[in-house]
C-alpha cells in the first residue's frame, strides 16, 4: 500500500510551540521532522518494500521526494527544508495527492495518506465545511487519510481544530465503517517524547508486519506477508461480511492451475519466510536442554556458546530449511497452487508461485472473497477433495470437442488491446492485394468480437479508418487494393446494422484473382 507523506510549511509552521521544557525551543515544523524520522525509521526496519512520497503544501502543492524504498532519502529532504511559505489550503492539498495516486497508480490501488500539520486549517476551510457551496472532498480511489496535528491539546486553537479535522475525515472516507478518533492524531504534550510516542503508536497501527504461521500437514514454517493481510469486510445486498484474518494459514490440499484458472480475487500479498525471534530460541534452547542434556552438568559458559551457536546457525536464511522454499519450487515445477484457508471464518485464498521476469521469482498469496462459493466454477470449496474418493463411474466421459473460444480469444479489457487489433488490420490493409485471405479473416474477428461485446461503434470507425485508407492509398499501388477496401467499407456498415448478422462472414470481392478466406 503506497504511503504519501503531506507536510505543512505554511507560514504558521515556524511559530515556537509551549515545549514544557525549560531547555528547548523548538518550532511546529522541528516537531513535526523529529516524529516523521521516528516514523521512517520504524518503516525501513518493518516495511522495507513500503513504497513512499514526500510532498510539501500551503495554498499550492508541489512534490518533493517521489514513491520510493530509500527511506533515507526522505529524511534527508526533511533535514534540508528551510524555507516557509503562505496560508494553509487543505482541500488544495489533497486534491494534488488525488493527481498525484492517478498519475502513479491508478484509482484502484489503497493509499495511506499521512497529513502532518500544525493544527490551523487555514482561514477559508472553516466556511467551506459549513457552506454548501462547495461539494465536499472526497478520494475516488481507496484511500485512509490520517491527520497528525503537532500541537498542544491545551491550546484554544486545539478545540476548533478538532472539529474541523474530524468533519474533514468524515467526508474524506464516507464509505468505509471508521470512527475519526483513530484517523486524528494528537501528542498527549508538545514534548519531543510525547511526538516521539504519538508517531511510534501511528506506525505499529498501520506499518506493523503481519507474522504469522504457514503449515502444509506437519511441516509449519513462520512467514511474512507484505502489504499486511487486513480483515475482510464487504456490504452486500442483503448482508454485511465480515472475515478476521488468522496468524495461522492453513494449507487445505493442492490443484493445477487449468483447474482454478483465474478466479477473482480480494488482495494480493508477497510471502517470506522468517527466521526464528529470540523467543524461539529460548523455547529452543529449553527444549535441547530437556531431551537431550539431562544427564550432563549444563553451566552458563555452556549455555552462551550454545545461544551464539544456534544464531550463527538460525540467522543464516540460506541455510535454515524453509517450507515456503520447498512450496514454491514444487509448485513452480509442477504448475499448480495451494488452496488455504486464511482465517477462522469461511475464508480461502490460493498459494502459488509468480515470476515478474525471467530471473526473478516470488510466493504470492490471493485471497479469495469470503464465502464456499467465492470460486463458481469450483463449487463448495469445503468439499474439495482427492479424485480417488469420489466414484466417477456414472460420470459421463469428458467430451474430446474443442470449444470454438480455447484458442483466439480476443480481449479487449485494456485500451492496448484494442488497439492492437486495429494496427493488425490496418498494416494487413496496406499489403492488399497480396494479404487479401488473412485481412479478411482478421477483419471477420474484429467484427464478430465487437457484436458480441455489443460495441457497434467500433465497427463503424474501422469501416471510416479503411476508407480513409483507400483514399490516400499511393500512386502505382495495386487497383484491386482500392475495390477490396471499397468493398469492405460497404460490407461493414451494411451488415453491422441488422442485428442477426453475428454469423455472416465478409467475404473478398470477386476479381479476377481468387482469394479464398482462411479458416477461422
Amino acid at each position: 500500500m503506497p504511503t504519501v507523506i503531506l507536510l505543512d510549511v505554511s507560514l504558521s509552521m515556524c511559530r515556537t510551540v509551549a515545549t514544557h521544557d525549560a531547555n528547548e525551543i523548538l518550532s511546529a515544523k522541528q516537531l513535526a521532522i523529529y516524529g516523521l524520522n521516528v516514523l521512517l525509521d520504524y518503516m525501513s526496519s518493518n516495511c522495507k518494500l513500503e513504497l513512499t512520497s514526500l510532498m510539501l503544501f500551503s495554498s499550492l502543492w508541489e512534490r518533493n521526494v517521489g514513491f520510493t524504498r530509500d527511506y533515507e532519502l526522505i529524511k534527508t529532504a526533511l533535514g534540508n527544508l528551510d524555507a516557509f511559505y503562505d496560508k494553509t489550503n487543505i482541500h488544495n492539498a489533497l486534491k494534488g495527492v488525488q493527481d498525484l495516486i492517478h498519475e502513479e497508480w491508478g484509482t484502484n490501488v489503497p493509499c495511506n495518506i499521512i497529513l502532518v500539520t500544525d493544527g490551523n486549517p487555514g482561514i477559508s476551510s472553516y466556511s467551506e465545511l459549513d457552506t454548501n457551496e462547495k461539494q465536499p472532498f472526497l478520494f475516488n480511489f481507496p484511500a485512509k487519510l490520517h491527520v497528525v496535528c503537532v500541537c498542544d491539546p491545551a491550546e484554544q486553537l486545539a478545540n476548533r481544530c478538532v472539529s474541523f479535522y474530524k468533519r474533514l475525515l468524515e467526508m474524506a472516507m464516507p464509505k468505509k465503517d471508521i470512527n475519526s478518533n483513530n484517523f486524528l492524531w494528537m501528542p498527549e504534550s508538545t514534548t519531543l517524547k510525547a511526538v516521539e510516542k504519538m508517531f511510534q503508536r501511528l506506525a505499529e497501527a498501520n506499518y506493523a508486519p503481519y507474522r504469522g504461521t504457514l503449515h502444509c500437514g506437519s511441516l509449519s514454517c513462520s512467514i511474512s506477508l507484505f502489504p499486511n493481510l487486513e480483515s475482510y469486510n464487504q456490504t452486500k445486498d442483503f448482508e454485511t461480511v465480515h472475515a478476521k484474518a488468522s496468524n495461522e494459514i492453513i494449507i487445505c490440499g493442492f490443484m493445477p492451475i487449468s483447474d482454478i484458472a483465474s478466479p477473482p480475487v480480494h488482495s494480493r500479498h508477497l510471502v517470506f519466510a522468517t527466521p526464528f525471534s529470540k523467543d524461539d530460541l529460548s523455547k529452543l534452547h529449553s527444549i535441547l536442554i530437556t531431551k537431550d542434556m539431562t544427564n550432563y552438568d549444563v553451566n552458563a559458559a555452556t549455555l552462551f556458546d550454545l545461544e551464539e551457536a544456534l544464531n550463527s546457525v538460525l540467522t543464516d536464511e540460506s541455510r535454515e530449511p524453509s517450507l515456503c522454499v520447498l512450496l514454491h519450487g514444487a509448485l513452480k515445477i509442477e504448475s499448480m497452487v495451494a488452496i488455504c484457508r486464511i482465517g477462522q471464518q469461511e475464508w480461502y485464498g490460493m498459494i502459488y508461485a509468480w515470476s515478474d521476469s525471467k530471473k526473478k521469482s516470488n510466493l504470492m498469496l490471493s485471497t479469495f472473497q469470503a464465502g464456499l462459493d467465492s470460486i463458481p466454477w469450483l463449487g463448495d470449496l469445503s468439499k474439495l477433495g482427492p479424485v480417488n474418493i469420489f466414484n466417477l463411474s456414472d460420470e459421463p466421459s469428458p467430451s474430446v470437442q474443442r470449444k470454438s473460444y480455447s484458442t483466439n480469444c480476443v480481449v479487449w479489457t485494456k485500451q492496448p488491446n484494442l488497439l492492437s487489433d486495429l494496427q493488425k488490420i490496418l498494416r494487413l490493409a496496406r499489403k492488399l492485394p497480396e494479404k487479401t485471405p488473412h485481412f479478411y479473416k482478421e477483419l471477420n474477428r474484429f467484427r464478430k468480437a465487437a457484436l458480441v461485446t455489443g460495441f457497434f461503434e467500433i465497427i463503424d470507425g474501422l469501416a471510416t479508418i479503411l476508407e480513409r485508407e483507400c483514399q490516400i492509398l499511393p500512386a502505382g499501388s495495386h487497383p484491386e487494393a482500392a475495390l477490396q477496401l471499397t468493398h469492405a467499407v460497404n460490407a461493414l456498415r451494411v451488415k453491422t446494422s441488422d442485428a442477426t448478422s453475428y454469423d455472416i462472414l465478409i467475404t473478398p470481392m470477386k476479381t479476377r484473382f481468387e482469394h479464398p478466406v482462411p479458416s477461422t
